[in-house]
């Protein structure tokens, strides 16, 4: 145990000693510009210019149609008139011959 009380202590030291020297360092001119940088860019990061800024949702005016329909959507929930039913796509599924065996032999493995 006293062993780790040691490790402990000397720990601790050490880490008081490099926050000790980061502090006496961070005023040179060396540390300050660099600082001064990052300071700058995180404040215009957080807070920018109000010409760059982005708006939350642009204005635009909706037209009659979709007016319409927001006022017959009942707090803008959708509900689809049959849940069952599937849009019929022009596409077929082909099933193709990989992996099925029950083919002629004659054919190459590898082409």
């Amino acid at each position: 145990m006293k062993r780790l009380r040691i490790q402990y202590i000397v720990f601790w030291i050490m880490i008081a000693l490099a926050v000790l020297g980061i502090v006496r360092n961070l005023f040179s001119p060396v540390f300050l510009i660099p600082l001064a940088v990052i300071g700058i860019v995180f404040l215009l990061y957080k807070f920018p210019p109000t010409r760059y800024r982005t708006a939350k949702r642009p204005k635009v005016k909706p037209s009659k149609r979709t007016a319409a329909k927001m006022a017959a959507k009942p707090n803008g929930i959708r509900k689809s008139s049959s849940p069952t039913k599937r849009k019929q796509y022009p596409f077929q599924v082909i099933d193709g011959q990989k992996g099925k065996n029950d083919s002629s032999d004659d054919l190459p493995k590898y082409h």
